[in-house]
């Protein structure tokens, strides 16, 4: 594991954020562990840091405007626009789908980047990416704090993670033992 992986993982034990259990993800796979941002984002210290390390990753691409989708990206996404002194602007969801609200509105072609909390599958981020392009947008990059698809995940522009996880993740027929006859419960990110 990196130094900045060992930072990552120190950042999220400090706030509470790395939780241990018996959960249902957004992709709709069950964890034994999941990564509650929201506990580190209460921590504006640790926002700050976690932005610091991301933006040697982000800071090339020539993006005018960060972009954070609802809910988690929005903290990590505001930090990473100020530090970068970027016009920053985020998603909301709309029937659980991610929409461009509030009268946000791109130039064609302005360059954009799109900065997550954690990724399983990249749902939230490919649903990003479609909106930023639909309302004339050019996505350029992708960040997110933590990667756990266990290198599984792609996207069609450059994409940077500060920590990769591999925390296993099953299929709500395929639970190990461990799992099976307990509830999962979705505690939000």
């Amino acid at each position: 594991m990196s130094f900045q992986n060992d930072e990552v993982i120190q950042i999220f034990k400090d706030s509470g954020a790395l939780l241990e259990g018996h959960f249902l993800l957004r992709s709709g796979l069950h964890s034994a562990h999941f990564f509650q941002c929201a506990q580190v984002c209460q921590y504006m210290d640790k926002v700050t840091r976690l932005a610091e390390i991301m933006l040697p990753m982000l800071k090339d691409y020539g993006a005018t405007t960060v972009v954070g989708p609802a809910m988690g990206g929005l903290v990590i996404g505001q930090e990473v626009a100020r530090q970068l002194g970027l016009r920053y602007v985020f998603l909301e969801k709309v029937d659980d789908q991610l929409a461009l609200r509030r009268n946000f509105k791109f130039a064609a072609g302005e360059k954009v980047l799109i900065v997550e909390d954690v990724i399983t599958r990249g749902g939230r981020v490919l649903e990003a990416l479609t909106q930023c392009r639909a309302h004339g947008a050019e996505p350029v990059a992708v960040g997110v704090i933590v990667d756990r698809s266990q290198g599984k995940t792609s996207f069609d522009v450059p994409h940077h993670s500060l920590a990769e996880l591999s925390f296993p993740t099953y299929q709500a027929d395929k639970l190990p033992p461990e799992l099976q006859g307990s509830e999962a419960i979705k505690p939000g990110s």
